[in-house]
């Protein structure tokens, strides 16, 4: 074995247990039984139910940003669980340019909200251009994440997302006692997350959820309305 092959698997023996515990803080494994699920619920900070919407706006790179997000009535078997699908449609400057497609479920034990996955269309000049981001979990090794805990803790750490390679999002819970300005009104006791990804480390994103409504602020997306569809 030569010096430099030595010095290499004598690095690795070093630095990869240090990432191996860095890790090690982010539950990924949550063995919930499949008859635990529902595709309809809610806890505090996450609404499941058909027919609930929220109406985001903000600025991407100085353009106007939209964001809709919808509980449709429709609901798809994911790696045998049924999950209810919501629909997120993004605008810049009122064109569309994705639709995603995601999959929740909660355990009707404890109220967590858990996600397995999302189907995406990315959209330019009005056609459809590519599917990136897409995931299921039971395909290719891919898992479903903790979403929302029905009642979260300053400390927590988990995978939203696991799916390798594709979506490895994750979640700290950073304070669960923010006041907050929207314009869809003023908010208590709201609950502040950070995620991040191994895929990407230095990407680094806030968002913030209000009791009985849901996420508030997206990066610079803020809540304009929200409630039942139509009303």
């Amino acid at each position: 074995m030569s010096r430099p092959t030595r010095a290499l698997l004598m690095m690795a023996a070093i630095v990869l247990p240090l990432l191996i515990a860095a890790d090690a803080g982010w539950k990924d494994d949550f063995n919930v039984s499949r008859e635990n699920f529902s595709s309809t619920g809610r806890n505090a900070y996450f609404v499941l139910e058909p027919g609930y919407q929220m109406t985001f706006a903000g600025k991407d790179e100085g353009k106007t940003a939209g964001l809709v997000i919808t509980v449709l009535d429709e609901t798809k078997q994911i790696a045998g669980v049924e999950t209810r699908i919501v629909e997120e449609r993004e605008t810049l400057d009122d064109k569309l340019i994705e639709v995603s497609r995601n999959y929740f479920a909660v355990d009707k034990t404890t109220n967590d909200i858990y996600y397995f996955g999302e189907d995406v269309d990315m959209y330019k000049d009005g056609k459809v251009t590519g599917h990136g981001g897409s995931w299921q979990a039971g395909k290719n090794g891919a898992k479903y994440g903790l979403f929302m805990p029905a009642e979260p803790k300053v400390g927590q750490r988990f995978y939203q997302e696991i799916a390798p390679k594709i979506a490895m999002d994750r979640v700290e819970i950073t304070s669960i006692d923010e006041k907050v300005n929207v314009p869809a009104g003023s908010f208590e006791r709201c609950v502040k997350t950070e995620e991040t990804t191994p895929l990407e480390p230095d990407t680094k994103e806030h968002k913030l959820y209000a009791p009985q409504v849901g996420l508030l602020i997206d990066g610079d997306l803020k809540l304009m309305k929200y409630g039942r569809k139509g009303e």
